[in-house]
């Protein structure tokens, strides 16, 4: 018979159990992982979200036994979900934790982004994903590939409902690429980001063609290719620029974009940044010009999140305010093939219209 335990051996288990989950990994796996120039799950979170709001869901989850010895089920089954707040508005979140293995998909992991997916289509708030994913758990056979089919079906029905954010924050093959391919707005660090859905060894088998894991799905090949809404150069930068992107949204499809007071100014007339359009667009029509130097001169402080700069060139989009209110931009740029369209501007530009 299981010996009973008194309340207060009960407390102190529960406690020592909830300390247990926020270091799940193999002793050193966090070293190594900073070692990489990357940040650990939680400390992803941190940096994102307001200070003290974040309330975690599932944190003592495991997977279900198998009965085999000496298996190991740590808590939280290598992806931290819940619920915080970006500049005092609700965001439901899940950060994949690499440190536990690989932070590849399996059943409850996949149970738990379901559950915070869901919390967001009920309360209306976006969802962020910071991804670290070697793909399905193999040892979870076709449940883990079952698991990938609940996500997609909650990608489907918040789309266009909420915002769907997802930072690849370290190397996601397989079907860890699936979710950030149906959401919103992707966004990938330099050195550290990779995105693909086979890996090098498999193009080798396959094609005979020898490449790198970065010129495979590198951040660049991404940007270029248009699966990548915004590079940035350290985990920190993506996770600011995330903030940044959210600034300029709505939390939801019946929701309104946060307005800001625009900067105050005696004189609401011209000013010499105004005056400075005559000359920046040329009288000729053969002539180029920088439509960002437009741009920034147009919208409020000079404060434009452009979307999409290394790919489809020829026409410039991103999010700005004027007099405080958010806006979309589209542009031709005259500085790329004369600013033409083609269906990869067409598309573009439709992005920021959805």
């Amino acid at each position: 018979m299981a010996q009973r335990l008194t309340m207060r051996e009960a407390i102190e288990d529960l406690h020592a159990r909830r300390q247990a989950a926020l270091l799940p990994g193999q002793p050193g796996s966090v070293e190594k992982h900073h070692a990489k120039g990357k940040l650990t799950a939680r400390e992803r979170i941190a940096l994102l979200v307001d200070e003290g709001s974040f309330l975690e869901t599932g944190r003592l989850r495991r997977a279900p036994t198998t009965g085999t010895e000496g298996e190991r089920r740590p808590y939280t089954d290598g992806v931290v979900t819940g619920r915080a707040t970006v500049d005092g508005r609700p965001v439901c979140i899940f950060s994949q934790d690499a440190t536990v293995f690989g932070g590849s998909v399996g059943q409850v992991y996949a149970q738990k982004i379901v559950a915070i997916m869901e919390l967001a289509q009920k309360t209306g708030c976006p969802v962020i994903g910071l991804a670290d994913s070697a793909g399905a758990r193999i040892q979870d056979g076709v449940a883990a590939l079952a698991s990938y089919q609940k996500v997609g079906v909650l990608n489907v029905r918040l789309s266009g409902v909420v915002p769907q954010i997802t930072v690849i924050m370290g190397t996601c093959a397989g079907g860890a690429v699936y979710s950030p391919a149906m959401g919103d707005f992707t966004f990938m660090v330099n050195g550290t980001s990779h995105m693909f859905v086979t890996g090098p060894e498999v193009v080798r088998e396959v094609t005979g063609e020898e490449m790198t894991i970065e010129e495979l799905g590198g951040a660049e090949v991404n940007a270029v290719t248009g699966n990548a809404h915004h590079v940035d150069e350290t985990d920190e930068e993506a996770l600011e620029s995330v903030r940044r992107l959210l600034s300029f949204l709505p939390s939801n499809n019946v929701g309104y974009p946060p307005r800001f007071a625009p900067t105050a100014r005696e004189d609401l007339g011209f000013t010499a940044s105004d005056m400075e359009l005559d000359d920046l667009v040329p009288a000729e029509p053969n002539k180029s010009y920088d439509v960002r130097d437009v741009i920034e001169r147009v919208v409020d402080d000079g404060d434009f999140f452009e979307i999409h700069p290394r790919w489809a060139m020829s026409i410039v989009i991103g999010f700005a305010r004027v007099d405080g209110r958010s806006v979309g931009v589209i542009a031709n740029q005259p500085t790329e093939s004369a600013g033409v369209l083609s269906n990869e501007t067409a598309e573009k530009a439709a992005r920021i219209l959805r």
